[in-house]
C-alpha cells in the first residue's frame, strides 16, 4: 500500500468513528432534550467557570458557521438555556451566557455524554 493510500485509509478511519460517537452522542442527548453541539456549547459556557462568551468565539471554537451557530443559539435560548445580551464593546458582537435551566440541563446529560465517550475511547 502506497504512503498516500495510508494516509487516506487513516483518515477515513478517523471519519468514521468521530460518525459512530457523534451518532451515538446525538441519540443519547435527545434524552435530555440535546443535540451534541447543543451540549458542546453548554459545556464550553460551563467549563472552567460560568462565563458569557461573544458568539463569534463559540463558532471559531466549534467550527461551526456563523448562521448555524445563530440558529443553535435561538434555539438554546428559546427553550430558556442560554440568554444573549449585546456586547458593551463591539456593539456588532453578542454575548452568549448559560441560565440556571442550561446548567441544569448540562449537568443531567453530563453523565449521558460521558458514558458514550468512555465506552468508544476510554
Amino acid at each position: 500500500m502506497s504512503a498516500d493510500a495510508v494516509l487516506i485509509d487513516r483518515w477515513r478511519s478517523l471519519l468514521a468513528q468521530y460518525s459512530r460517537i457523534a451518532h451515538e452522542l446525538d441519540r443519547a442527548l435527545q434524552e435530555h432534550g440535546l443535540t451534541v453541539s447543543d451540549y458542546e456549547a453548554l459545556d464550553r459556557l460551563l467549563s472552567d467557570q460560568d462565563r458569557k462568551v461573544r458568539v463569534q468565539d463559540l463558532v471559531d471554537e466549534m467550527h461551526l458557521s456563523q448562521s448555524a451557530m445563530s440558529r443553535m443559539v435561538a434555539r438554546l435560548e428559546k427553550c430558556g438555556l442560554v440568554c444573549r445580551g449585546m456586547c458593551d464593546i463591539d456593539r456588532r458582537g453578542v454575548f452568549v451566557s448559560p441560565t440556571e435551566a442550561g446548567r441544569k440541563v448540562h449537568a443531567e446529560a453530563r453523565g449521558t455524554y460521558l458514558a458514550v465517550l468512555a465506552k468508544h475511547l476510554g
